[in-house]
């Protein structure tokens, strides 16, 4: 009786598994057709941005939502491609687009869960999603990316694969790619990454505000940690190398393009001039535009216009404040306030910063490096007496030396106000 129950168990469970697997094959032969063809990738055309140039060879304007510099694979370190591999596809060069173990695994954790609660997308997929499909997280969007992954590794190479995803994809900072990364974060060419620089930005395609190591350094170091931990498994590199890399200190230079600053309203008419031209393609598709302007002429006549315009301005009384950020429906403050001081520039030594809390004794500002510092009533000038003054209707727009902004102590309060303002200090 045992005998017949159990070996009746076992005929439900295979008449189940065979017919889990006809239905399986039924929707591959279905969907499979309809898949996209691989066009956007075979012929990869990312989106660069517009830079305008003086006769002279300096950057004067860069113009452009992503900020990308397209770099083959060959170029990028062996560090930063092991870092990678070892934080998101740890036998990228071993599956057919789909790590089965790793999908299995995920399957039963989600079951478990109740819901999607992981992935386990290898890279294959993640460039299959970030090209043709959503951030849906159901198993229909998951299904599809497991065959274009599969149609992506039978037309192209793994080293093609891993230089679309390099350069594709989004690490915070409006970076797009690893090689503008480097800039962003590092104030460096990608090739001279050391192995704690490379695992830093190694951990950002996860999710990059949560790892972004100027907003949220503690959760980047443990982010850092798991990816080294990773790479000695993987006899990438030594626990030697592994220790190093952890004690090394990382410096975040808040990279801003090294742009002339002196011709930026010659940069603003070739924009324009393009911008009649081509529209939005013109912040696309990597236009270079050379002008006649000489910068060490132009710095001169700025110099002289700047002089001019503060002598003028002293003898006027506070304007009010540059700008308002809303950040009452933002969850997250430090990130919203990064990225829009990361829309603005160094301007004659002025530095954009946001102002955080005001009161009679000073106000709290954020710089665009992510410190914050305190400035008293003193380094405020004139600007003090705007401060809570029923007369204004809001502070504070000011102009300090920078020795009164480095001399000031960083302190770390918590946001009270949902507004914050915008300053500029030098």
């Amino acid at each position: 009786m045992i005998k017949k129950i159990i070996t009746t168990c076992l005929g439900l469970i295979l008449g189940l598994a065979l017919f889990g697997v006809g239905l399986l094959a039924i929707a591959i032969l279905v969907t499979y057709p309809k898949l996209p063809a691989l066009d956007s990738l075979q012929h990869y055309q990312p989106k660069m941005p517009l830079t305008v140039y003086s006769a002279d060879g300096q950057i004067i304007g860069v113009y452009g939502e992503q900020r990308r510099e397209f770099t083959k694979i060959g170029d990028f370190p062996k560090v930063l491609k092991d870092a990678v591999i070892a934080a998101e596809d740890k036998r990228f060069y071993e599956h057919w687009g789909v790590d089965v173990v790793g999908i299995a695994r995920a399957a039963i954790g989600n079951v478990v869960a109740g819901g999607l609660q992981s992935g386990a997308s290898t890279i294959t997929q993640q460039v299959a999603k970030n090209f043709y499909l959503s951030n849906e997280r159901t198993f229909t969007r998951k299904f599809n990316e497991a065959l274009l992954a599969y149609k992506i590794e039978q037309t192209l190479s793994k080293d093609q694969i891993l230089e679309l995803y390099f350069n594709q994809i989004y690490l915070g900072q409006r970076a797009y790619g690893f090689a503008s990364a480097a800039q962003i974060y590092f104030n460096k060419n990608v090739k001279d990454l050391t192995l704690a620089e490379a695992s830093m930005l190694a951990g950002l395609p996860k999710a990059p505000s949560a790892y972004n190591p100027i907003v949220n350094p503690e959760r980047a170091k443990q982010r850092q940690a798991y990816i080294l931990r990773n790479m000695q498994e993987e006899n990438m590199i030594t626990a030697q190398q592994r220790d190093q890399a952890l004690k090394e200190e990382l410096h975040y230079e808040r990279f801003v393009q090294n742009i002339d600053q002196n011709a930026l309203y010659v940069a603003e008419m070739a924009r324009q001039e393009l911008y009649e031209k081509y529209g939005e393609d013109a912040y696309t598709q990597g236009f270079k535009v050379y002008t006649t302007v000489n910068t060490a002429n132009q710095r001169v006549a700025t110099e002289a216009l700047r002089k001019a315009l503060r002598n003028f301005d002293r003898g006027s009384s506070y304007r009010g404040a540059e700008n308002y950020i809303d950040l009452s429906k933002t969850d997250d403050v430090e990130e919203t306030i990064s990225q829009y001081l990361s829309t603005l520039y160094t301007v004659d030594k002025m530095v954009p910063a946001v102002v955080l809390e005001a009161s009679k004794k000073g106000v709290l500002i954020q710089l665009p490096s992510g410190k914050r510092f305190n400035l008293n009533s003193y380094a405020l000038g004139f600007a003090a007496r705007a401060v809570n003054n029923e007369k204004w209707e809001t502070t504070v727009f000011v102009a300090v030396p920078s020795s009164v902004s480095k001399a000031a102590a960083t302190i770390g309060l918590s946001f009270k106000n949902p507004y914050c303002k915008v300053l500029w200090s030098h």
